[in-house]
């Protein structure tokens, strides 16, 4: 059995940030699905590994990590042997790599995971979405995305010439908001 379990739901970004690590770093893991509908994320036992009743919560042997970029940033350096390589230890590369990680956890993710939950989460539960939120941030996404496209003009990677943990970061919202603007668009 894996000693790294991830503690989640499979409709969480936050959740699939760790996953989709793990599985560049081609390391076997436990999946403990954590059912949010239920509210098992604010309670025992799950709160006893993230106090903020938010998933993931990850397990490593004996240690416990919550957030999930944390944790993504632990399991490169833990396993930096294994995989694909997500970070670099050069310090120019490394603070190109935190400018673009502060933009993606600052601007984009921020406006992305409104429009996740608008557009996805929200039909899930039966929730009318609120169209004025959606044109709101689809507005703000498109600044954030102009910006992106001059980084691209220059820089094969949001994080420089190769994939690194920046990338991986946009892909779990990337994913979802591709899933519900198709299901929009049928």
């Amino acid at each position: 059995m894996a000693t790294i379990k991830v503690h989640g739901s499979p409709i969480s970004t936050a959740t699939m940030l760790v996953t989709a690590t793990l599985y560049e770093k081609e390391l076997e893991f436990e999946f403990v699905s954590i059912n949010m509908r239920n509210g098992e994320h604010k309670k025992g036992p799950f709160i006893s590994l993230n106090p903020f009743g938010q998933v993931p919560a990850f397990e490593d042997g004996d240690l416990k990590l919550f957030e999930s970029r944390a944790i993504t940033q632990y399991i490169d350096h833990e396993y930096a042997d294994k995989g694909t390589k997500l970070t670099s230890s050069d310090s120019k590369k490394m603070a190109i790599m935190s400018v673009w990680s502060e933009v993606e956890s600052l601007h984009y993710d921020q406006v992305a995971s409104i429009l996740v939950w608008e557009l996805g989460i929200k039909t899930l539960f039966g929730i009318p979405l609120d169209s004025n939120v959606v044109e709101e941030n689809e507005a703000k996404l498109d600044i954030i995305l102009d910006v992106y496209e001059k980084r691209l003009s220059k820089s094969k990677y949001l994080g420089g010439d190769s994939f690194t943990l920046v990338d991986l970061h946009h892909l779990p919202s990337l994913l979802l908001l591709d899933e519900v603007t198709e299901q929009e668009i049928v």
